[in-house]
């Protein structure tokens, strides 16, 4: 038993000696490689600052930005032998994200304004998950995204089943990494009745899913009827065997964004 305690504790202390983090939500402070590899494990987005120093230009800025930003980790490594594994050669910042495997990265040095308000910017619009509410700065992360074909789940946020298909498909959407990004559209929204008018949908109609591929301009309806995670799971896997291409599409004929 005291072994076993002492071998606790161990672990313990050299994780908070890797990984050092401040009460008053800091950024947390990476020293090591293991340290970094983990803490962009550990969510499925995260932002580190490779920073020189704190007197490094974007460092305080992006200390505030942290304080600021709950839903996303925030950390800082001032070790340049962790830089080289990200090919970092200068002050950086990097978003992680784990839906698209994608790393956004902020140059410090060719930009010409850093703040705090610009650095919350930066991470809400690249803020990209297995399943991304859809709104005017989301959808700046998702149409830039390389992964061009979209999932979306329509429905009316304050219902059941709003809450029950972003759990559900929170946990299908990892089984596509890189060939779908998952997409919940609230259709109660006044806001929301163009990409709803595109799929031929109103409010009244939902819940729906849809498949929006952005390279083709084309989108299809999941048909009518319970919204399994095997249906859905089987929508996903026909369109990427190309069967969907011979598939009436949904909605209006017209061309537009969501």
């Amino acid at each position: 038993i005291v072994s076993f305690t002492f071998s606790v504790a161990l672990m313990v202390c050299l994780t908070v000696t890797r990984c050092i983090s401040l009460a008053d939500g800091s950024p947390v402070r990476l020293t090591d490689a293991k340290a970094a590899e983990a803490f962009v494990s550990s969510a499925e987005v995260a932002v580190i600052g490779f920073l020189e120093s704190e007197e490094s230009r974007g460092y305080q800025e992006l200390v505030a930005a942290a304080k600021r930003v709950d839903s996303v980790p925030v950390a800082i490594c001032t070790v340049k032998e962790v830089w080289a594994d990200y090919n970092i050669s200068s002050d950086t910042i990097i978003l992680f994200r784990k839906a698209d495997r994608h790393q956004e990265k902020l140059d410090l040095a060719a930009a010409k304004k850093i703040d705090a308000d610009g650095l919350v910017n930066f991470i809400t619009i690249n803020e990209v998950r297995y399943v991304t509410e859809y709104n005017q700065v989301t959808a700046v992360g998702l149409f830039n995204s390389e992964v061009k074909t979209h999932l979306v789940i329509f429905a009316n946020r304050g219902t059941k089943a709003y809450t029950e298909l972003k759990d559900q498909l929170e946990a299908l959407a990892p089984e596509f990494t890189g060939k779908f990004l998952f997409v919940l559209l609230n259709g109660a929204l006044k806001s929301n009745s163009r990409p709803l008018g595109y799929f031929g949908l109103k409010s009244k109609d939902l819940p729906r899913v849809g498949i929006y591929d952005g390279d083709s301009d084309m989108k299809w309806l999941l048909p009518e009827g319970e919204i399994s995670t095997e249906r859905v799971r089987e929508f996903c896997q026909s369109f990427l065997n190309g069967e969907l291409k011979d598939v009436k599409q949904a909605g209006a004929e017209a061309k537009t964004e969501l």
